[in-house]
C-alpha cells in the first residue's frame, strides 16, 4: 500500500513539471513577433531641414575680350644648308734624318651649298659642291691633290607618295689646270683645264624617292654637251673626252640613272655618295660612262673631323681603263644651321 502510494505521487509531480514548461514554451511562441522592415519605412521621420535661410543666386557667363598681339610666325618652305671644311697637312725632316723624306705641306678645302624648297607637290633643290686640294713637296713645284666643280639644279612635280616627275640641269668642271707629271728632264703633259672638259647635262625624268636621305633619278631624255676649249689637248689625251678633234663642242643624247646617298649613318659619322650612269643613244655598251663620287665624314667633336674622300671613274673617252682617287684628312669643319 504505502509503496503504490509513492508511485502515484512521482507521476503526479512529472505531469506538474510538464505542464509548467509547456506553458513557458507557449508564453514565448506568444511573446515573440516577426518586423516587417519595409513596413516600418513608412513610419520613417525625416529630420527638419536646415531652418537658416540660403540664398542661391544663377551663374551669369559674359564673354571678355582680352586685347591680344598676332604672333609673327611666318612659315619657310625652304631649307638651306651650307658645309665648309678645310685640311692641312704638313711634314718637315732635318736633313741627315736616317729614314729620308720630303717635306711637305698640303691643303685641301671642301665646300657645299645646298638649299630645298618643298611645297607639295612642287620641289626645287639646288646644290654646288667645290673642291680644290693643293700640295708642295720640297723639290718641287705645287701640285694639286684634288680639283672639282659640281652645280646641280632640279625641280620636281609629285605624281604619287613615292615618284615624281623631275627635270634637272647639271654642271661639272674643273678649276684649274691638270698634268701627267713624268720623271725629270720629261715635261709635265697638261691633261685638262677649265672646262677643257665641262660637262653640261639636261635630264627629264621619273624620280624615286621612298625616303629623305635616298634619291634615284631615271632620266630617259638626256642630253649632255661636252666642252673642251684648248683645241691641243687632244695630243695628250687621244680621246679628246670623245669631242671630234678640232672642235670645242659634241652634244650626246642619252639614258642617265643617277643614285644618291645622304645620311648619317651612326651620331658622328656621315656619307655623302652619288653615282651617275651615262648611256649613250646609238653607240656601243663600250661607250657608257660610270661614275661614283664619295665622301664619309668621322666627327671627332663640333669642330674637328676626319675626312675620307674617293672617285671611281670609267669613260672610254679618256682612258681604257677604270679610274680612282682617295684621300684622307684631318681638318676643320662648320657646318650651318
Amino acid at each position: 500500500m504505502l509503496k503504490a502510494g509513492r508511485t502515484l505521487l512521482l507521476l503526479v509531480f512529472l505531469l506538474t513539471v510538464l505542464s509548467a514548461q509547456a506553458q513557458k514554451t507557449d508564453s514565448l511562441k506568444k511573446d515573440s513577433v516577426k518586423i516587417d522592415t519595409a513596413l516600418l519605412n513608412k513610419y520613417r521621420i525625416d529630420p527638419r531641414k536646415n531652418a537658416i535661410p540660403v540664398i542661391v543666386r544663377p551663374i551669369l557667363i559674359h564673354p571678355e575680350f582680352v586685347p591680344t598681339t598676332m604672333l609673327d610666325y611666318r612659315v619657310s618652305y625652304w631649307h638651306k644648308s651650307i658645309t665648309f671644311a678645310l685640311n692641312f697637312n704638313q711634314s718637315a725632316f732635318t736633313n741627315n734624318y736616317s729614314a729620308g723624306g720630303v717635306n711637305a705641306v698640303a691643303l685641301g678645302s671642301n665646300f657645299d651649298f645646298k638649299a630645298e624648297y618643298n611645297k607639295t607637290p612642287f620641289d626645287y633643290t639646288t646644290e654646288l659642291n667645290l673642291i680644290y686640294g693643293i700640295s708642295k713637296n720640297k723639290g718641287q713645284g705645287s701640285r694639286k691633290t684634288n680639283d672639282r666643280i659640281f652645280y646641280d639644279n632640279k625641280v620636281s612635280s609629285q605624281v604619287s607618295k613615292h615618284w615624281s616627275f623631275f627635270g634637272s640641269l647639271t654642271f661639272e668642271s674643273q678649276f684649274a689646270k691638270g698634268f701627267q707629271y713624268g720623271t725629270a728632264p720629261a715635261p709635265d703633259l697638261l691633261i685638262s683645264d677649265f672646262m677643257a672638259p665641262g660637262y653640261l647635262t639636261e635630264s627629264l625624268g621619273m624620280e624615286y624617292k621612298p625616303n629623305k636621305f635616298f634619291d634615284l633619278r631615271f632620266g630617259t631624255g638626256t642630253a649632255r654637251q661636252t666642252f673642251v676649249k684648248d683645241t691641243t689637248i687632244y695630243h695628250n689625251i687621244p680621246g679628246n673626252y670623245g669631242v671630234p678633234i678640232g672642235q670645242t663642242f659634241k652634244n650626246d643624247l642619252a639614258l642617265q640613272v643617277v643614285a644618291t646617298v645622304d645620311k648619317d649613318l651612326m651620331k658622328n659619322l656621315h656619307i655623302n655618295a652619288r653615282y651617275a650612269l651615262f648611256v649613250p643613244y646609238g653607240k656601243p655598251l663600250a661607250f657608257v660612262t660610270h661614275r661614283v663620287d664619295a665622301t664619309l665624314v668621322a666627327k671627332v667633336n663640333s669642330l674637328i673631323n676626319v675626312t675620307i674622300n674617293g672617285t671611281f671613274l670609267y669613260d672610254k673617252t679618256t682612258s681604257g681603263e677604270p679610274q680612282g682617287t682617295e684621300g684622307m684628312a684631318l681638318g676643320v669643319i662648320y657646318k650651318f644651321p
